[in-house]
């Protein structure tokens, strides 16, 4: 078996070169080590206090995955004809920002399920979550099998079902990040519910202004990556403006640490933390956070009286 072989279409950050990529890489690369470092410390705070909110884990995972994909672009730029590299780093490149998208809806249901607990709480939409985020397993394992096949083989029918595959699966993913948006407006249109919940701290309006933010963040980065994967190939010769460093960056890593910015210090941890066991409607309000049903007594110490003097 031959290959990997160098692709002879353009795509989005081209060949990295030491002096222009290695730089950039290094300064994302400490970024995202204070952002792994701020969320982790987070995590582990919060979990000694019984206060377990695993999004702030998997924003450590994030960074950690970002971490990896700058190490390996730079290693690619230090091995420019290293096709293994090649792979690899495109795949990190687009693997990682899912995990981001997957908080972001859960961020999203949880204030539908809070401001309308009669439609949020519906079994049909717990199916149809668990089948979304089956379905972004589904899109991984389909971007990376297409980018692995394509860089394997010349024949051109080939190279065209892989693009196919690409173009449905970065297809999904934009529709997948238009959905906490799609959330918040219905918790904010629908008629106001006479069962709705607060959880966490803060106002319900400062929550959708925080999954409306980061779900706009996500919209333009997962748009951009549908609206050049569309674009009809171009020769690695003539690439097209949307396939510079500069887009590379901007669309990828600079909007992801806006991203994180907007989500760690807006402290989602607190704005969005719900008692462990929520599972229907009234458990934002009824379980205490080690997840037991509050009782009376739990009411009584809640605002420090004995309800045994009582």
């Amino acid at each position: 078996m031959g290959g990997p072989y160098p692709s002879k279409t353009a795509s989005i950050g081209g060949l990295p070169t030491i002096s222009t990529d290695a730089p950039a890489d290094a300064v994302f690369i400490f970024l995202y080590i204070c952002f792994a470092a701020t969320n982790m410390t987070i995590f582990q705070l919060n979990r000694r206090k019984g206060h377990k909110f695993l999004p702030s884990a998997a924003m450590f995972g994030f960074c950690m995955a970002r971490i990896v994909t700058l190490s390996l672009r730079i290693s690619w730029a230090a091995f420019p004809h290293n096709g293994r590299l090649a792979i690899a780093a495109s795949i990190f490149v687009n693997a990682g920002i899912l995990i981001i998208y997957v908080i972001n809806l859960i961020l999203a249901q949880r204030i539908l399920r809070a401001t309308h607990p009669e439609v949020g709480w519906k079994s049909i939409l717990r199916a149809a979550y668990t089948t979304l985020y089956i379905g972004i397993g589904g899109a991984l394992a389909m971007v990376i099998t297409s980018v692995v096949l394509t860089a394997y083989t010349l024949n051109p029918h080939t190279k065209q079902k892989c693009r196919d595959i690409q173009l449905a699966a970065i297809t999904y993913l934009l529709v997948f990040t238009c959905l906490p948006a799609i959330h918040v407006a219905a918790a904010f249109f629908l008629p106001k519910s006479q069962h709705a919940e607060n959880f966490g701290q803060g106002s319900m309006r400062r929550k959708m202004i925080v999954v409306t933010s980061s779900a706009l963040l996500c919209m333009l980065i997962a748009g951009f990556k549908a609206g050049i994967t569309w674009m009809p190939p171009r020769p690695i010769t003539n690439p097209p403006w949307y396939d510079s460093k500069a887009c590379f960056y901007i669309f990828n890593f600079s909007l992801e640490i806006v991203l994180l910015c907007v989500l760690t210090f807006s402290r989602i941890d607190k704005l969005f933390f719900v008692p462990n066991g929520s599972k229907k409607a009234g458990d934002y309000t009824q379980l205490t956070e080690d997840g037991r049903e509050k009782t009376e007594h739990d009411s009584w110490y809640a605002a420090g009286e004995d309800p045994e003097k009582a």
